[in-house]
């Protein structure tokens, strides 16, 4: 196994010290290959060292511009300090590179959305579920997206799927329950809500729409 193999199997196992001297050992065995930087870049943001992180994602496209997962993580790092015009531009970047990743498009959607450009968010969320079915909270954006755009039908597929996934997702639920009561399927409304409440009983807009219902049945 070589050190870029053994440093990301220390970082799935949360060694974030073993990992670095792995990552480190690979940069200083192969100086030139940007993937030894990227490692340790993400491993630096891991632990909470996000300036030192950008340079070494920097150094990796200094290497190799081709690099499309220093862009990616360049982006994540824009996007958790609220830099979406930056963020947005590094998953672009990142995309342009050959990256395709749910997790990239999942980013640009969800970068789109903090821009105010929800209908522009939806393929790209569309392609993260289409890559990763499995992801439940990017069903769940995408649904909620869905649902914002006006698209109730097609974002109740997708909620109920993100409830198939994880089945104690209790904002599906109480966004389920949210779009069957603006197709005044009440019943349907109120299990929903009911499920929400279930599984988070401090869910206070699912309570509020309960009673609300309630109150007007």
């Amino acid at each position: 196994m070589d050190k870029n193999q053994l440093g990301v199997q220390y970082m799935q196992d949360g060694n974030w010290e073993e990992a670095a001297k792995a990552f480190n050992e690979a940069i200083a065995e192969n100086p030139n290959d940007p993937v030894g930087f990227i490692n340790f870049g993400n491993v630096l943001a891991a632990v909470g060292d996000e300036e030192k992180a950008v340079k070494f994602y920097e150094k990796a496209i200094a290497l190799d511009e081709n690099s499309a997962a220093a862009y990616y993580s360049l982006g994540t790092i824009f996007y958790s300090n609220d830099q979406f015009d930056k963020a947005k531009s590094m998953f672009e970047t990142g995309m342009r590179k050959g990256l395709e990743s749910s997790d990239n498009f999942f980013m640009l959607g969800m970068t789109l959305l903090q821009l105010d450009q929800g209908r522009l968010a939806l393929p790209y969320l569309q392609r993260s579920v289409e890559l990763n079915e499995k992801d439940a909270e990017a069903r769940f954006q995408y649904g909620l997206s869905l649902a914002k755009q006006g698209l109730l039908d097609e974002a109740i597929v997708q909620l109920e799927k993100c409830t198939e996934i994880d089945s104690t997702h209790s904002d599906a639920f109480y966004n389920l329950g949210v779009a069957y009561s603006f197709k005044e399927n009440i019943s349907d409304a109120l299990k929903m809500f009911n499920k929400a409440l279930e599984i988070q009983p401090d869910h206070l807009i699912a309570g509020n729409a309960k009673k609300l219902i309630e109150q007007n049945s």
